[in-house]
């Protein structure tokens, strides 16, 4: 029942906006399909679908992919949230309050609107918010060890994998992007990418090997250095 409700939440959701969203390859399988539903039923791993979807988020600026996933992270984690009167005291973390004065020194929100983050600026971002983020960009890694790394993080229950990876590689328009991983079918080697641009695409699974390339893909704003992930912790 627990995974049939959170489907439903997930999927709901997606289907709704599914005419408006751009073509998926089909390299890729959009979650709110038929193949993509039964994928998540038969994965192996898909602990952190469950986590993350009830705290799912769409990000409210385009640039903003990160501060939105550093939003559905931070609450998943259960890290202390600021509070409201106007929620009887109670808050979660949203694309306004994950900006704070300590995350201001990581990068600014004003450069941040323009120019989004790097692989290296998200880890900084988590780090002032006093949360645990390891990073490994994909040109130091392998593939076997990101499949490893993400299908235990999915799992347990102290950690979450995010992924830093070229839309292009992935067959999807354009540039870079991130999204934190929801599931894992060894079955298909495929990840599911909860994708935080939902007006723009749906939830997707996309074989480890393909997300892998994307990642080890070079970013001018970082250096040169490759994209990569984040494995998340309290």
């Amino acid at each position: 029942m627990r995974l049939f409700l959170s489907s439903l939440f997930v999927l709901g959701t997606a289907i709704a906006v599914s005419a408006e969203t751009l073509p998926l390859p089909e390299s890729l399988i959009a979650l709110n399909s038929d193949e993509g539903g039964k994928l998540l039923m038969s994965s192996e791993a898909n602990a952190d679908y469950f986590d993350l979807g009830i705290h799912f988020t769409n990000q409210v600026h385009p640039a903003f992919c990160g501060p939105a996933t550093i939003a559905m992270v931070l609450n998943a984690l259960e890290v202390e949230r600021p509070k409201s009167d106007m929620t009887l005291g109670l808050g979660l973390f949203d694309q306004e309050n994950v900006f704070t004065p300590e995350t201001e020194a990581v990068k600014p929100r004003a450069v941040l609107e323009r120019s989004g983050l790097t692989l290296d600026e998200l880890a900084g971002m988590f780090g002032a918010h006093e949360v645990s983020a390891k990073v490994h960009h994909a040109e130091d890694s392998s593939l076997d060890a990101f499949r490893s790394a993400a299908t235990a993080s999915i799992e347990d229950d102290e950690s979450f994998v995010l992924v830093n990876y070229l839309r292009a590689g992935i067959g999807q328009e354009r540039g870079g992007h991130i999204s934190p991983l929801g599931a894992y079918d060894a079955d298909t080697d495929r990840f599911l990418i909860l994708d935080v641009s939902r007006y723009k695409y749906p939830p997707v699974w996309v074989e480890a090997a393909t997300l892998f390339g994307a990642m080890n893909t070079p970013d001018s704003d970082n250096n040169n250095r490759s994209r990569g992930y984040l494995l998340v912790s309290r």
